[in-house]
């Protein structure tokens, strides 16, 4: 994938500092990484995120949850919903992802991200080696029956305007590491799947 990036201008330099990444992961006893949760609005992305940092936490390591409604009260707070919005949402998104990564945190990202170029871009500019895309796969239906929010009967009435998976596409991941079929995968076991994947990938220390 190409990414161009503007030139910075020639009085911007990168401070290099003493506190490595290498000497933060020591430190929390764990690598930095991103945990990428994707799918369609109710498909459980937010619920399983903060599950899987309970967990985590527990085991005592250094994590911090990255939801769309949350970062959309500040980060995002000046985007709205077009398309080229989402695709900087997710670029700021990435970046301070890519921030946490540096710090030896683990953050899980639970977005739509629904285009597969977007979450490539990503994956791109964070690491493939740091970065863990999770299809959180939950049928159309399901996620319609779960809308506490009401947003799918409004997109359907024609009153939420590009409303994924209504009114604008979701691009399915084309290689996600991991697939959990959130309608029908309980919680806890949906979790320690993915913990699984990352002690075998040796981002946590093995679990005792």
């Amino acid at each position: 994938m190409t990414i161009s990036t503007p030139p910075l201008p020639a009085n911007i330099v990168r401070h290099a500092a003493t506190v490595t990444r290498a000497r933060r992961e020591l430190q929390n006893g764990h690598r930095g990484a991103v945990i990428w949760l994707t799918g369609l609005s109710g498909s459980g992305k937010s619920t399983l995120g903060h599950a899987l940092e309970e967990s985590l936490h527990q085991m005592g390591c250094r994590t911090f949850v990255l939801d769309g409604d949350n970062v959309r009260h500040g980060l995002c707070a000046d985007l709205g919903f077009s398309a080229q919005d989402r695709i900087e949402n997710i670029r700021r998104i990435s970046e301070v992802s890519n921030l946490f990564v540096e710090a030896g945190v683990i953050v899980i990202c639970a977005f739509i991200a629904p285009f597969v170029e977007d979450r490539e871009r990503a994956k791109h500019l964070i690491g493939s080696e740091n970065f863990c895309e999770i299809y959180c796969r939950c049928p159309l239906e399901v996620c319609e029956q779960r809308d506490v929010k009401g947003l799918y009967k409004k997109a359907r009435q024609g009153l939420i305007a590009e409303f994924t998976g209504i009114s604008s596409p979701y691009q399915e991941p084309l290689h996600p590491d991991l697939v959990i079929d959130t309608s029908a995968t309980p919680l806890p076991d949906a979790v320690q799947e993915i913990i699984k994947w990352h002690v075998q990938r040796s981002v946590l220390a093995p679990l005792t």
